[in-house]
């Protein structure tokens, strides 16, 4: 009798936890199913269940950021603090098609995988790699953990609401903001020798009145071989916008007066 009340005892525990861990990962959005689906496979979902088991996060309340190579969610962590959630697309094809080159050649990663599962969690590594390296010169989002293709992140908005994009904010002083972004570029490379590769106004938010960079996963250091020619990009992708705003731009070579590769390639 004690054995069959124990193993009662013990099937209700089980379905008490199942039961809670499906609570905390319940989305709250009006994201359709197959788009639920391509994010969460069974392997992502696994992921997750670990991360809220081994009590790094609490729950997943709501969508962030939809984009081709991954979603971004809001969650809270178990003392109840925002954190952002972010999920790389496993089933994503652009991680073959134009993310091979941000790998090859960066030496902190030499045996790139095959398969594009291993591929991608390579990628979230990457990520939270570049961002505790990138964290010692500016402000970027705090890397948290992470476990495979899923990134826990410091939340930078507040009560559910990311903060706003560059693009999407009004600037009064845009000569000031253009001043600032270069000296963050700046500070990535002189103090950490580290190149955003993909910069623009779509990946810095404004939480607050001050610029924080984002979306460090394509980020390389200046040993690889196109380190240069990414940074050099950087800075026309600056200057794009912010001439569209009627400020007068410095060129790449004004800007990193001491990198001369270039002016001996033109």
């Amino acid at each position: 009798m004690t054995r069959l009340s124990e193993k009662i005892d013990e099937k209700l525990k089980k379905r008490e936890e199942r039961y809670d861990r499906e609570r905390r990962f319940r989305i709250k959005s009006s994201e359709d199913l197959e788009t639920l689906e391509e994010v969460f496979d069974k392997r992502t979902l696994l992921t997750i269940l670990k991360i809220l088991n081994i009590g790094k996060l609490k729950e997943i309340t709501g969508v962030l950021k939809a984009g081709k190579e991954s979603r971004v969610y809001h969650g809270l962590d178990p003392q109840g603090k925002e954190v952002a959630v972010k999920i790389f697309l496993t089933s994503s094809n652009i991680f073959r098609q134009g993310r091979l080159k941000y790998i090859q050649g960066d030496p902190r990663f030499k045996d790139i995988p095959h398969d594009t599962r291993s591929l991608v969690d390579m990628w979230a590594l990457k990520e939270y790699k570049n961002l505790e390296l990138a964290g010692q010169a500016i402000t970027v989002p705090a890397p948290i953990y992470v476990e495979k293709n899923v990134i826990l992140l410091q939340f930078i908005g507040k009560e559910g609401k990311s903060a706003p994009h560059l693009r999407e904010v009004p600037l009064e002083a845009p000569a000031g903001w253009y001043k600032k972004t270069l000296e963050m570029l700046k500070d990535l490379h002189d103090k950490v020798k580290l190149v955003h590769g993909d910069l623009s106004e779509y990946n810095i938010l404004v939480p607050d009145g001050y610029p924080v960079f984002i979306d460090f996963a394509q980020a390389v250091t200046m040993e690889h071989p196109e380190a240069k020619l990414f940074l050099k990009r950087d800075v026309e992708n600056l200057n794009h916008y912010f001439e569209g705003l009627g400020v007068k731009t410095r060129p790449f070579e004004k800007v990193f007066p001491e990198i001369e590769w270039w002016q001996r390639q033109e």
